[in-house]
């Protein structure tokens, strides 16, 4: 393979810079601006200008705070050329403090991804819309990336995002995060909303990497601020404790993000001890907080399945009777087809394959699963191991054509070559 040209290396160093900073630049402008629109349009604007200069000058030390500071030069520059820009953003006696400004500390970074989440969550929007316009704008995930988490076209998407922003700029919402009742009524679209962003970095619906770690990493962080803002919320702890665990076997789960260890087979020397430690803390003070709220959340629940997981030191050591019990607690309190066949997964290591088959065909006689990708996988897995061949490799071949990312695609393909 031909070594790539300084101007190439730049280019591609633009569009990493792009895509792991645009959450946070866009979040930090809007503070700075406003307007969400407006600033991602400066944002844009910075892109345009690193695609210019940095093949030209080189790669700054500092990618994501050299496209800031171009941002907030640009909003200068526009407000001084274009009055009906002034008067859009409200910004004319704010040129000083946009020049002025110092460089963005990390702990208000965070604090702008949070009042971005709070804003896009909005109760002028729908449910579908929040989710929607949260993932773009703080999880940096194309509409195609959300159309496919949601399983829904791309265009629903792309007019949900347009539709959210338009109201938020005509009914004035502000920028900022909510205090007492108003916080609470939306904290349950905040939690789906980290839990989401956090799963498209943990499996990526797309693309040749399977993990994408920067985006585990900002939902385990915003997680962890919220717990913080809401220390008497038992499910931002749940959520806390879920994603600490989870995120503890990302080093294990790929190798640069573009292989896959399936958690059998995972090295459990390489878990980060530190965030199960975490885990498990932010488990307890959920169940504590729980015990006069009815018992455990979702989150909370399926957290004690991750740590029942991170308790064995090997994968032939799991509990899986204790993995089933809380499953089928999942199901009874919070039901859904995906929980289901998650239960069809730990029955099947408990009792046998045939068993798991068998719920993991209820989970899918609704049709609710029939362009999820993951209950082919399962069933081709079930009938694999009672050796029914032929059906398996369907399955396998059929969960291939479901998944957009292509290092699932390699491994099904080899797992129906196989069967």
């Amino acid at each position: 393979m031909p070594e790539r040209s300084p101007r190439e290396r730049a280019r591609q160093a633009v569009e990493a810079a792009w895509r792991i900073e645009w959450p946070r630049l866009v979040a930090g402008l809007t503070r700075v601006v406003g307007d969400i629109g407006a600033a991602e349009e400066l944002a844009q604007d910075a892109h345009v200008a690193a695609l210019e200069q940095w093949p030209r000058d080189g790669v700054p030390a500092n990618p994501g705070g050299w496209l800031m500071l171009t941002a907030k030069h640009r909003a200068i520059d526009r407000i001084r050329r274009d009055a009906t820009f002034a008067r859009k953003l409200e910004l004319l006696g704010r040129e000083v403090e946009l020049d002025e400004q110092p460089p963005e500390p990390a702990e208000a970074i965070s604090d702008d991804l949070l009042r971005m989440i709070f804003t896009a969550c909005h109760p002028v929007l729908t449910p579908p819309a929040r989710a929607a316009l949260t993932l773009r704008m703080v999880g940096g995930l194309t509409t195609g990336e959300i159309a496919r988490a949601y399983v829904i076209s791309e265009s629903t998407v792309a007019q949900r995002i347009v539709r959210a922003k338009k109201t938020i700029a005509t009914r004035k919402v502000p920028y900022e995060v909510p205090q007492g009742a108003e916080l609470t009524a939306r904290l349950d679209s905040v939690l789906e909303v980290i839990y989401l962003i956090f799963n498209e970095g943990y499996t990526a619906t797309s693309g040749e990497r399977w993990v994408r770690a920067e985006l585990c990493e900002d939902a385990l962080r915003l997680a962890r601020i919220l717990s913080a803002l809401l220390p008497g919320e038992p499910e931002t702890h749940g959520l806390a404790a879920l994603l600490e665990l989870q995120a503890s076997r990302t080093g294990a789960r790929s190798a640069d993000g573009n292989d896959m260890v399936l958690l059998a087979d995972q090295d459990r020397a390489h878990w980060n001890r530190l965030y199960i430690r975490r885990g498990f803390a932010a488990l307890a003070r959920a169940h504590t907080l729980a015990r006069t709220r009815g018992g455990p959340g979702r989150y909370a629940l399926q957290a004690a399945i991750a740590a029942v997981h991170a308790m064995a030191p090997t994968a032939a050591d799991t509990d899986w009777r204790r993995i089933a019990g809380l499953y089928a607690v999942l199901a009874q309190r919070f039901p859904s087809p995906i929980v289901e066949l998650n239960r069809a997964v730990a029955v099947a290591m408990l009792h046998g394959p045939a068993a798991g088959l068998e719920l993991a065909d209820k989970a899918a006689a609704s049709g609710a699963l029939d362009d999820y990708h993951l209950l082919y996988a399962v069933r081709g897995d079930l009938l694999a191991r009672l050796g029914h061949a032929d059906d398996a490799r369907a399955a396998f071949l059929r969960a291939a054509e479901l998944t957009a990312n292509a290092t699932e695609q390699a491994l099904l393909t080899e797992r129906a070559n196989k069967a």
